[in-house]
């Protein structure tokens, strides 16, 4: 593990990343978007090539553009429209259950 690997273990948190990357953010966009700008970060990181191959600052310069390129996203969408989670994916994040099955999860009054 390089040292740039070893140093993004340490962070969590959305705002730490884009700290640690230079990456100037709008609060109010991190607030609502938090969890979903750090896993498409995670889905570019995970289709971009050839990272083995680069040096360090190469490396970070790439990082860099790829959590860009997430945050980016969450400001002119929102997190339902982008559907990174799997619940967002599932028929735009609503279920759909029929009237008898509803009907059949709730408990009868006991007899009298």
């Amino acid at each position: 593990m390089n040292d740039l690997t070893q140093r993004l273990t340490q962070l969590s948190a959305a705002e730490e990343f884009l700290e640690f990357f230079a990456i100037p953010f709008e609060q109010s966009v991190v607030n609502v978007s938090r969890l979903h700008i750090l896993k498409r970060f995670y889905q570019y990181l995970r289709q971009e090539r050839g990272l083995g191959e680069l040096d360090e600052a190469q490396m970070f310069a790439c990082y860099r553009g790829l959590l860009v390129r997430a945050y980016e996203d969450f400001v002119a969408s929102t997190p339902a429209q982008e559907k990174v989670f799997k619940v967002f994916q599932d028929a735009d994040g609503a279920k759909h259950f029929s009237a008898d099955s509803l009907r059949a999860t709730v408990p009868t009054p006991a007899s009298r």
